[in-house]
């Protein structure tokens, strides 16, 4: 890696999002300062006003793709970065901003803007993985600064990066909770989605709604059959489906199955 005074190049950047991954790096406070010896900042306008070009050892991205231009954008830091990790699950999945993707983009563009015509976008809204090829993904809304943290620590080490992919019902079981599902027939995507958390939702008897994203191999079909032996009708199975990261790709090719019915 090019290295600057024997330190890493750190670039972040942002594209469509809420800033909030970003404000959980800047969060970190002083274990962020542990790894600073190591690392210099290079571009970080959410924390910095400096500006330095690259070639950046290291960059992790903030936020999903809706643009001609955040397209371009994004495939000149992949040129010019050595490792690339989107971050939270905007970029990761796409993020609350693909749910226009359920949708005809004319009919949103007319809905949403007085002046339509005005507006440059993409169809489609997608995470930074399918316009680049990225090294390493770290997804939640907003990301685990721990986990966030973890990754980075790694990479300065030159190891590839490990974090957990179990379900979120495995961190159920670490905490103690009681399925809100089994015990209050309260719909919980906690079955299908990574861990992360802390099941921070469950732990106040209420279901997950997947903001951390889909697990390896997540089986979606039998979570849609519980929600349904519960008593949820085809439609509330759907809208239940259809969140933070709908548009990842499991979730995405069993709705589209679903839906046709």
């Amino acid at each position: 890696m090019s290295r600057n005074g024997g330190k890493l190049r750190l670039a972040v950047f942002k594209f469509s999002s809420c800033s909030g991954c970003q404000d959980e790096l800047i969060n970190l406070g002083e274990d962020l300062l542990s790894i600073i010896e190591k690392v210099e900042i290079a571009y970080f306008l959410e924390a910095s006003s400096r500006i330095d070009p690259g070639p950046y050892d290291v960059a992790l991205i903030e936020g999903s793709i809706p643009t001609p231009h955040e397209m371009e954008v994004v495939k000149s830091i992949r040129r010019n970065s050595k490792i690339v990790i989107p971050i939270g699950t905007c970029a990761v999945h796409g993020g609350p901003q693909s749910l226009r993707n359920w949708m005809d983009h004319g009919d949103v563009v007319r809905q949403v803007y007085p002046r339509p015509e005005w507006i440059n976008s993409l169809d489609k809204t997608t995470p930074i993985s399918e316009h680049i090829k990225v090294d390493y993904q770290v997804s939640g809304c907003p990301v685990n600064r721990l986990q966030l943290l973890s990754v980075l620590k790694q990479v300065l080490v030159g190891k590839r990066p490990y974090h957990r992919l179990e379900s979120l019902c495995q961190e159920c079981k670490r905490r103690g909770n009681v399925c809100v599902m089994v015990s209050r027939g309260t719909p919980c995507l906690g079955p299908i989605m990574v861990e992360g958390c802390g099941a921070l939702c469950p732990s106040y008897a209420r279901g997950c709604y997947g903001c951390f994203g889909p697990m390896i191999d997540p089986k979606p079909e039998a979570l849609a059959r519980g929600f349904e032996e519960i008593g949820l009708p085809r439609e509330e199975v759907i809208l239940k489906l259809r969140n933070f990261s709908s548009w990842s790709e499991p979730l995405r090719r069993f709705l589209e199955r679903y839906e046709r019915g």
